[in-house]
């Protein structure tokens, strides 16, 4: 009541009020417990200190967490509360040592190790004097980064106290966007807040144990290396993107060319920058005249020559009393006195530069590079590791063993791979639906083979398709196509096909099902069934005699005009509740209609079942007397929306007619979710926050576009349009998934919608190179048809739009009605 939302497994609550003295307070309530919401807690305070410059006052417990912002005009935005994942682990290690937990914790492992002797055995130590003595040790052992209480002390905090996996995993969740964050502000803290408030006295009751002033500094001595090993921490390797390394390695080194030397100004500061380099090195980074430039440098004596190696190499002046201390560089005659003075440590410098210029590198590549014994590099890299300058560890993809890199590197290859995997994963707009969806579902495949039509069928059964289009516009979409491949299937009964919906006199919706997957997907259509009397008549003939021919249902019928026993059983059969061995009868009723009479006749028995009326008829029922489990099938279907959809949403459950909606498949979606089957996310831009993806189908989702331009009949299950994805709008008229008509994309970008023969046309873009690549698709499907005029193009006399003019250009006559096609 007092915030609207109620804080889950899935959503997590925000509240924002002021105190009672006037201080802004954020409350964050979540079930998630005080072993996730502590190291949360540590890395949030640290994020606000170093980004918003707040201090701020924390504190946790298993239902949320507390932040009190003193002398804040306003609070934080909430995404100060969140924490990149990839980040969390070194945040909180570094935040730890700054807490009360970690002062109580180094106090008890220094009691249990006997470090803290009582003066008198017999008599127990106050606790004030307890504290003061283990802040005593603490301050002592942070001069020792290898001290086993101190990283006992770590390893049981964030191993025994923290759950940093769950943690992380929850993070992840939250950038998904599977776990959603709602803020509320309030005048008042909810009940919920208020429980926590009154907690928060007694959590800083000890706020004195943490050691004062320099205590930041214990995680900057830490000995990372040891507690890694202690933890078992992940090598970097498997998280940094190789391309990114291979990257980042030429721009330091200055390879790329946007970061190339034009003039001479900038050769000196590249040699400045790289150190020593021949005159191979310098035409790779230099554009220019690079002899010109070194005799101006060396003219003005900016740079000078020296021998290094197997042979001649440039170096800038600055460096002359650096390599020749470092390396043992003879220098030549005339440099100035000022550039001979000894610098500080000449080997960190030349190493560090190395360092700074390169990538993660094994040791033995800059002792080589450098001319260094191998032992000589690695004492100077330990030394720069403590200055924090330098870290070691496993960080090459495909490298083994243990490498180098200078930290502010390691912090821009971190940052570039999670970018790189943070754009892998940005929602993507509604056009690159309408591609994922037509690659999906193999659209433009033309094998010919009745294994193809098979995996057709299996990805396509249960959606309810025009039967006029199945054979012309949806299975040649996706296959060289002949009804007899359709025909051996059903003669073999793998296939069946059951009516779902009437449409007009001479057309209906079907579907089409493997046999034994029928029963788990098959939903009875929710319209009314037929309940005359000839339709009772034919559904007794079907349950006590089986599968019968037409001649059979005439005389079950009664007889008479056999075109009325013809139209009710085809009422049957759009109700979905009759259906043929073949698709022969159907093809016949698409030809033509089915005539009802009105007046008495008197009975005729045909010598031959009509066109639309041959075959055995049976009862879909019959298919169906195993019923299986609700929840069976409920995950049935969902696994069919899945293979079918590759992104199942919302919009595409309800435009499927999934029975109960996508809340009555959602609950196998989360279990599908949390067992790994599918993934959860924010895949396509606009289509809600609940999308689920198959294994695969977000990396195809995400792959580059085509570009090309594609013809797909509007009630093809290939298009988005109109189900998934709303129609563009069009001033002009609103497009519709109808049986006849038909969408061209570019890219998965809807150009023009044609209806039903042609006749109206609607575009969605002024772009005219759009609209050139969707006129060779118009001409094929004008040449398809028997007869096609396009009398208007959005809502104009069509000769005289853009596309009519691309269309007059391409062959079409401009007639008194329109623009006819003269295939």
């Amino acid at each position: 009541e007092a915030t609207g939302t109620l804080p889950t497994d899935r959503t997590i609550v925000i509240e924002r009020y002021r105190d009672e003295i006037g201080d802004w307070r954020m409350v964050l309530l979540s079930p998630f417990g005080a072993r996730v919401h502590a190291p949360w807690s540590l890395a949030v305070s640290a994020q606000l200190r170093s980004r918003y410059d707040y201090e701020v006052d924390a504190m946790w417990t298993d239902d949320g967490m507390v932040f009190r912002f003193p002398d804040a005009d306003e609070p934080p935005p909430v995404d100060a509360l969140v924490i990149e994942p990839e980040e969390l682990e070194g945040m909180v290690v570094n935040e730890v040592a700054n807490s009360a937990l970690f002062a109580s914790r180094f106090r008890e492992a220094a009691g249990r190790a006997l470090l803290l002797p009582r003066r008198r055995p017999g008599d127990r130590t106050p606790l004030w004097l307890q504290r003061r003595r283990s802040a005593d040790l603490l301050k002592i052992a942070h001069n020792y980064p290898s001290f086993p209480i101190v990283l006992e002390t770590y390893r049981e905090v964030l191993q025994e106290h923290f759950d940093l996996p769950a943690l992380t995993e929850l993070l992840g969740d939250v950038r998904a966007r599977k776990v959603r964050m709602t803020d509320v502000s309030l005048d008042a803290p909810s009940p919920f807040a208020s429980s926590l408030t009154f907690d928060f006295i007694a959590a800083y009751m000890y706020e004195y144990d943490a050691p004062p002033g320099e205590r930041r500094a214990a995680a900057l001595t830490l000995d990372r290396s040891l507690l890694a090993e202690l933890m078992g921490e992940p090598e970097l390797r498997s998280l940094l993107d190789a391309g990114v390394v291979a990257e980042v390695e030429l721009e330091l080194q200055r390879l790329v060319p946007d970061r190339h030397a034009r003039t001479a100004p900038a050769v000196h500061d590249l040699l400045r920058h790289l150190g020593p380099l021949g005159r191979a090195d310098l035409e790779a980074r230099v554009d220019g005249d690079l002899d010109e430039f070194l005799t101006e440098l060396e003219a003005s004596r900016q740079v000078l020559a020296i021998r290094a190696g197997e042979g001649e190499r440039w170096a800038a002046i600055e460096d002359a009393a650096r390599l020749r201390d470092a390396l043992g560089v003879a220098l030549p005659q005339g440099i100035p006195d000022a550039f001979l003075e000894p610098v500080e440590d000449p080997l960190g410098d030349v190493v560090g530069r190395f360092a700074r210029t390169h990538g993660p590198f094994p040791s033995r590549l800059a002792a080589d590079a450098l001319g260094l014994a191998p032992a000589v590099v690695d004492e100077v890299l330990v030394r720069l590791e403590a200055a924090g300058r330098t870290t070691r560890g496993a960080f090459l993809p495909a490298g083994s063993g243990q490498e180098w890199v200078d930290t502010e590197v390691l912090r821009r290859l971190r940052r570039r791979s999670l970018a790189k995997l943070r754009s892998e994963v940005e929602p993507v707009e509604p056009a690159s639906l309408g591609e994922f969806l037509a690659r999906w579902q193999h659209v433009g495949d033309r094998q010919p083979s009745l294994d193809r039509l098979y995996e057709i069928i299996r990805q396509l059964q249960g959606a309810s398709i025009p039967a006029s289009i199945l054979e012309t516009d949806v299975l040649p979409a996706r296959m060289s196509y002949g009804p007899e491949l359709l025909d051996q299937l059903m003669a073999s009964g793998e296939v069946v096909w059951v009516g779902r919906e009437p449409l007009a006199s001479t057309d209906g919706r079907l579907s089409l099902y493997l046999r034994d997957q029928l029963p788990l997907l098959h939903a009875v259509p929710p319209a009314e069934p037929p309940a005359e009397p000839i339709h009772d008549r034919l559904r007794a003939q079907l349950s006590t005699q089986g599968a019968s021919f037409f001649r059979d249902l005439y005389e079950a019928a009664g007889g008479r005009d056999p075109e009325d026993t013809l139209a009710a059983l085809w009422d049957l059969v759009w109700a979905g509740e009759v259906t043929n061995d073949t698709l022969g009868p159907l093809r016949a009723f698409l030809w033509g209609k089915v005539k009802r009479t009105t007046k008495t006749r008197r009975p005729r028995l045909p010598s031959a079942a009509p066109p639309s009326g041959s075959g055995r008829w049976y009862l879909v029922s019959a298919l169906l007397e195993e019923a299986p489990d609700a929840t069976v099938r409920t995950k049935a279907v969902a696994d069919q929306l899945l293979e079918r959809t590759g992104i199942l949403t919302r919009d595409v459950a309800s435009a499927e007619g999934v029975v109960g909606g996508f809340s009555g498949i959602y609950p196998v979606l989360r279990a599908l979710e949390e067992v790994g089957r599918i993934r959860r996310g924010y895949f396509v831009e606009g289509l809600g926050g609940a999308q689920f993806a198959s294994p695969g189908a977000v990396d195809r989702l995400r792959h580059p576009s085509d570009g090309q331009a594609l013809l797909l009949a509007a009630a093809d299950p290939a298009n988005p349009y109109g189900a998934a994805v709303a129609w563009p709008d069009n001033q002009a008229g609103r497009p519709s998934r109808s049986a006849g008509a038909f969408i061209i994309t570019v890219g998965g970008r809807l150009i023009v919608f044609v209806e039903r023969g042609g006749r109206k046309a609607l575009t969605f873009t002024d772009d005219e190179g759009l609209l050139t690549q969707s006129v060779d698709l118009v001409r094929k499907l004008a040449g398809r048809r028997r007869r096609f005029e396009v009398e208007t193009i959005d809502g104009e006399r069509a000769a005289t739009t853009p596309l009519g003019a691309l269309l007059v250009a391409s062959g079409f006559v401009d007639s008194y009605k329109g623009l006819a096609y003269q295939g």
